[in-house]
């Protein structure tokens, strides 16, 4: 038997630092959206699932149904894995010269 300690779509966090809402926060693997703020030290929730708009890379375009990675030094939506975290897939892409792109974001192997 299990049990449920989160719902599919909401984790429990409590941030060191105040955090605004619609911030992306990197948890190792796992990424997460404030949906609302969170002051620090106090205990807020992240959605790990859900369709976003974030701010994307400039000049790359992202095709429809690509894997959305998170580039946290630049805080961008990228194609590029390199060392950027799984964000999720994009339904519709966005063009290169596009500022953001809609994800369908989840925890890598979801």
């Amino acid at each position: 038997m299990a049990t449920t300690i989160a719902s599919d779509n909401l984790i429990d966090y409590t941030p060191g630092a105040a955090v605004a809402a619609g911030a992306v926060v990197v948890i190792g693997d796992l990424i997460g959206i404030a949906a609302v703020p969170i002051e620090a030290n106090r205990l807020g929730s992240l959605a790990i699932r859900g369709t976003s708009q974030f701010p994307k890379a400039a000049g790359a375009a992202i095709n429809a149904g690509a894997k959305v990675y998170w580039d946290s030094a630049n805080s961008v939506a990228t194609a590029t894995s390199g060392g950027n975290k799984f964000l999720g897939v994009s339904p519709a892409g966005a063009l290169s010269d596009a500022t953001t792109v809609v994800v369908v974001h989840y925890p890598p192997g979801a």
